[in-house]
């Protein structure tokens, strides 16, 4: 895709899943990619997958619910790799249970990782790109950030508030080249699936009923993904800000 050469990209989650899979598909296409991930273990293991092909790449142990961790790692990674033209929140964590079976601690776990963490990334990164006046953010949500869901309520409501974040950043830095756009993924094969799947109790019934329920009948794939979040994070996306794309198989249609 044009304008992801010799670019700078930060993937948060770079360490596994939809994470690894981008980082994966950047480096492919020419971008200097920084992994961020909490585990530098599954980092690492990112890291010598797209060495070993070629790529040019750096690994960040990072923590984004520590804003202090955050605006560190940003120095790290453009003293490294140069100035950061491409910001990917992917980064995320949930539990499955009801509303009413959560506690205090679940929720601002859930609020610090999903919610927080993105407001920290992007408060780091955004002067930078404003001063260069240039700039993709491109956000990993949920489809449950568009339509609800049950035994999610509030990892539902982060996404949802990624949402409203990206569509009014994406007003408020229109004007200085900056882009921002959300995707939005169906239910997806990733150790994330697995550990909510896993605290339902009742995991092969309930991934049946996930596939079942997308018409093309089968779980989304970490691979997936990469397509259209390096679409909106190149020049061809230059005039698309504010959107919400769903990659989910069709479960969810809109519009």
């Amino acid at each position: 895709m044009r304008g992801l050469n010799n670019k700078v990209v930060i993937v948060t989650g770079g360490g596994g899943g939809i994470g690894a899979a981008t980082c994966k598909r950047f480096a492919e296409e020419g971008a200097k990619v920084a992994v961020w991930d909490v585990n530098s273990e599954t980092a690492n293991a990112t890291v010598s997958a797209i060495k070993d092909a070629g790529g040019t790449v750096q690994g960040f142990t990072c923590d984004v619910v520590d804003f202090d961790a955050v605006k560190v790692a940003v120095t790290e990674t453009e003293n490294a790799l140069g100035p950061i033209s491409i910001l990917v929140n992917n980064a995320g964590w949930d539990v499955f249970r009801p509303f009413l079976k959560t506690d205090p601690d679940i929720w601002d776990k859930v609020i610090d990782i999903n919610l927080k963490g993105v407001i920290h990334t992007h408060y780091a990164v955004l002067e930078g790109m404003a001063e260069r006046g240039a700039g993709r953010v491109v956000n990993v949500a949920s489809d449950a950030a568009r339509v609800g869901s049950s035994g999610e309520s509030v990892y539902s409501a982060c996404k949802a508030g990624i949402v409203g974040l990206s569509k009014t950043l994406a007003r408020e830095h229109a004007r200085q080249g900056i882009t921002f756009n959300v995707v939005c993924p169906g239910p997806t094969k990733t150790d994330l699936l697995e550990s909510v799947l896993q605290e339902a109790g009742n995991p092969e019934k309930l991934s049946e009923a996930f596939r079942r329920a997308v018409p093309m009948g089968r779980l989304g794939q970490p691979e997936d993904l990469p397509g259209v979040i390096l679409f909106l994070a190149s020049d061809d996306a230059a005039y698309i800000t504010g959107q919400v794309i769903s990659v989910s198989g069709g479960l969810t249609m809109n519009g």
